[in-house]
């Protein structure tokens, strides 16, 4: 079992920086309790600096390579670790503390996996996961579901794609991508193809410039006629429940994206208190630490954080059961989803309002750029915009008042 404790953070070279101590995450996996500390530790020191500059991290993703941590999600018959989505995203959640962007990256590569788990044959599975292994491969995607751009066109004996998809998280730098395009012009019905990102017309243009999220990769893809052998198409169980929960898993990496920022908002909060923070004129106490109005601000926000992180387990434990099953029913997989809405919609509210009001415990200093501080809000704010939390609240409520559960879909 994985414990996250966001309250502990260290000084670095560029300010305070959330820092994972060894203390904060216990994994019953002798080479992850290990592993993680020690990668969190190594993208802390540069994490604000990064921040600031942009671009891509491809040092750091070599970081995730000697990690071993790429090899999580994949079964162990194929050389894998196999572990439980829960796990994996407890780790998301930790990293995401100390490196939103990166943490990101390490998800979505494991939701790429995931897709071919859930709709490669066991062939295309043995073959896609056992070359990630071998050649420490790192995953992006091209599956953006509201992008167009793309057609998957017949030719006599196999395929080209033809056009592009934006915002495409992990593609730059990536060594292989899942792609997904519609089965025919104008059809809202998706296929996904797993391809590597070195085959020939496959170009990714390094155009991401959100003011959050600044290293997740997310560049334009290009396919100038590539090549697609009828092998690549990912068809296995599609249109069933299972395959739907694709978009649940995806959902419930966002979640740990925004309570990975919370607490490491929280936790920048806690430490320059501690080191840094002077007592109000107008406050009786000697120290920021005993101030009364900080300690109810402080009080209200982690207790908001902590319910939201409850419902996010609740929600991956059971999405980890449906995963297990052959085919869970409609009901179940209509119930998790409804979950899903509910860990989202109040991990999302709380995360910003955590990494704004957090700013009201340490004062104006704590506004100066060398701590990164805002980084925390600003990834939240461009995450939450993925899909409008409104909607998920329109959901949930709609189940409220007439039992009817999230139709699936791209979002739900």
């Amino acid at each position: 079992m994985t414990t996250l404790s966001p309250l502990r953070t260290a000084a670095g070279a560029a300010g305070i920086a959330p820092v994972i101590n060894p203390r904060v995450l216990s994994l019953d996996d002798s080479q992850c309790s290990q592993a993680v500390p020690t990668l969190a530790a190594q993208l802390a020191a540069t994490a604000v600096q990064r921040d600031q500059q942009g671009g891509s991290a491809q040092a750091e993703k070599q970081l995730f390579r000697q990690s071993g941590l790429l090899h999580l999600s994949i079964p162990r018959k194929f050389g894998g670790q196999g572990s439980r989505w829960p796990e994996i995203y407890r780790i998301t959640r930790y990293l995401a503390a100390v490196d939103s962007s990166l943490a990101h990256l390490f998800a979505f590569h494991h939701l790429q996996l995931a897709t071919i788990q859930l709709f490669g044959s066991e062939q295309q599975q043995k073959h896609w996961l056992t070359h990630t292994i071998e050649r420490d491969w790192f995953w992006g995607n091209a599956t953006n579901g509201r992008d167009t751009g793309l057609q998957l066109v017949r030719e006599e004996d196999h395929y080209l794609l033809l056009g592009s998809k934006s915002f495409c998280s992990g593609a730059l730098g990536a060594d292989a991508l899942v792609v997904s395009a519609p089965v025919e012009f104008g059809s809202q019905e998706r296929v996904f193809l797993a391809l590597p990102a070195s085959r020939d017309g496959l170009l990714i243009d390094d155009d991401w410039d959100g003011f959050g999220q600044r290293q997740t990769d997310s560049g334009t893809v290009h396919f100038e006629g590539v090549y697609v052998d009828p092998g690549d198409l990912l068809e296995q169980g599609l249109g069933t429940p299972r395959a739907t929960l694709r978009t649940c898993v995806s959902q419930m990496v966002l979640v740990q994206i925004y309570l990975g920022n919370a607490a490491g908002a929280l936790s920048a909060a806690v430490d320059y208190i501690h080191e840094r923070a002077r007592s109000w004129p107008g406050s009786t106490a000697e120290k920021p630490t005993n101030d009364a109005l900080i300690q109810l601000r402080l009080g209200q926000l982690w207790s908001r954080f902590d319910a939201a992180s409850a419902l996010a387990e609740r929600a991956a434990e059971r999405l980890q059961q449906l995963l297990d099953r052959p085919q869970p029913t409609p009901a179940e997989r209509g119930e998790l989803a409804t979950w899903i809405a509910e860990a989202k919609l109040l991990s999302g509210r709380v995360a910003l309002d955590i990494t704004s009001e957090i700013f009201e415990t340490m004062g104006a200093r704590a506004t100066s750029s060398r701590f990164g501080f805002d980084r925390f809000w600003r990834n939240v704010r461009v995450h939450t915009l993925h899909d409008p939390l409104d909607h998920k609240q329109k959901d949930i409520g709609r189940w409220l008042l007439t039992g009817e559960y999230p139709p699936p879909s791209n979002y739900s």
